[in-house]
């Protein structure tokens, strides 16, 4: 069995992100859009807004300023080449791994929710209402949906009416897809089959064993080189059938067990994947990015010990609220606390970290940094860069600020 180097399995994974190539110059395309989705399969959704939303930022990362419009488009308008449903978490995922998904659809058919069992025995009709609802003037949010019912007043973050957990239950089973997002980001609901592209429908349902393998071996093609649970968790599958998938893959050739240097767990490598000596380029890192989504790989390939500080009471909180990884060639070499501080016009930098593999030059990461935050101040609308005097980088930076 081959053994990569720390160094060598880092760059692959870069370079199946889709880091390490000059970003393109001139006007960005829906092709260009096309192309990460093609790498990196999906784009975790959140809404949380302190800078920029997360499923916008990716395509940032590794294209440089684009028009946000663009991935609205490739969800929002046929035909769609991103649908919502549940990954690792709520993302846009290529929708020619909608087949695939079926199987969860089918499995979250079967078992829904508690509350909407308590709903639907005082209201058997309510499922037939609410998709009739949908199909005379979808798409709809919950709150367009007509139904007398008593709301709690309790739990309010999740207080769901009782048209919501319907409309969530018909989502989970594929009866319907969301169209779309309103203003107040909330899911637009619709018919599946006046969402997704025709050709997809028209596929037949793969087996699960066939579902796992399409999702598996995307995976590790985004991932470059992988372990199980890192592989696992990319599409949050289940570690017996992932095991099983694996195994198939390996004997019709898609995917090579490898070790790495150090490290004591199994991993597997993407056939064709791109090994490459040397990877040049800079980019911020979103939390929810797919290449640190799983933090136990962030530790072991980069050195850095990654938490965002959102779910962290303040007191708590180590390095900010919503932290950004900043990536320069093949290391992680510092974190950011972001805000987008629209009234000023700036990009407030509320902290800035250097890592410790970095600690030696701190002048060279400030300037790399500030460049790359000013190209993201200028794709959000905003005038300058702000820095706080918070972390080992801030003094750094704010002197950069101040070089001609």
């Amino acid at each position: 069995m081959a053994e990569l180097t720390r160094g060598q399995a880092r760059r692959i994974a870069l370079a199946a992100q889709g880091f390490g190539r000059p970003r393109p110059s001139g006007a960005l395309t829906l092709g260009h859009v096309q192309r990460v989705i093609d790498r990196v399969a999906q784009f975790q959704i959140d809404s949380v807004n302190v800078a920029v939303r997360a499923q916008y930022m990716p395509l940032f990362s590794r294209l440089g300023p684009y028009d946000s419009a663009l991935l609205d488009r490739a969800t929002a308008r046929a035909p769609r080449r991103l649908f919502e449903y549940w990954a690792h978490a709520a993302c846009l995922i290529d929708v020619h791994l909608q087949p695939a998904f079926r199987m969860a659809m089918r499995r979250r058919a079967a078992n829904e929710r508690g509350a909407l069992s308590r709903i639907l025995a005082a209201k058997p009709q309510l499922v037939d209402r609410v998709l009739d609802d949908v199909r005379r003037g979808g798409p709809l949010s919950a709150r367009q949906i007509e139904n007398d019912e008593v709301r709690s007043r309790t739990d309010w973050g999740w207080n769901w009416s009782e048209a919501k957990h319907v409309l969530e239950y018909l989502f989970d089973s594929g009866r319907v897809s969301v169209a779309g997002r309103n203003g107040a980001f909330e899911r637009l609901y619709d018919l599946t089959e006046r969402v997704l592209p025709a050709e997809i429908l028209a596929r037949p349902d793969p087996s699960d064993a066939a579902s796992y393998d399409t999702l598996v071996q995307r995976s590790v093609q985004a991932l470059g080189v992988a372990d199980l649970k890192a592989i696992t968790d990319y599409f949050y599958l289940r570690g017996p059938a992932v095991r099983a998938s694996l195994d198939r893959l390996i004997g019709n050739g898609e995917l090579e067990p490898v070790g790495v240097a150090g490290l004591p767990q199994q991993f597997w490598l993407a056939a064709g994947a791109r090994r490459p000596r040397r990877l040049l380029g800079q980019g911020l890192i979103a939390p929810f990015d797919t290449l640190v989504h799983h933090r136990p790989r962030v530790l072991q390939f980069f050195d850095v010990h990654y938490r965002i500080g959102i779910y962290t009471p303040p007191a708590q909180r180590e390095h900010g609220y919503y932290v950004y990884l900043f990536l320069a060639d093949d290391e992680i070499v510092a974190r950011v606390d972001l805000k987008a501080d629209r009234a000023l016009g700036v990009l407030l930098v509320q902290s800035a970290w250097l890592e410790q593999h970095a600690a030696h030059r701190p002048g060279e990461v400030a300037s790399r940094l500030l460049a790359e935050l000013r190209l993201m101040a200028d794709w959000l609308g905003l005038a300058s860069v702000l820095v706080q005097p918070r972390g080992t980088l801030s003094a750094a930076l704010a002197v950069a600020t101040r070089a001609p």
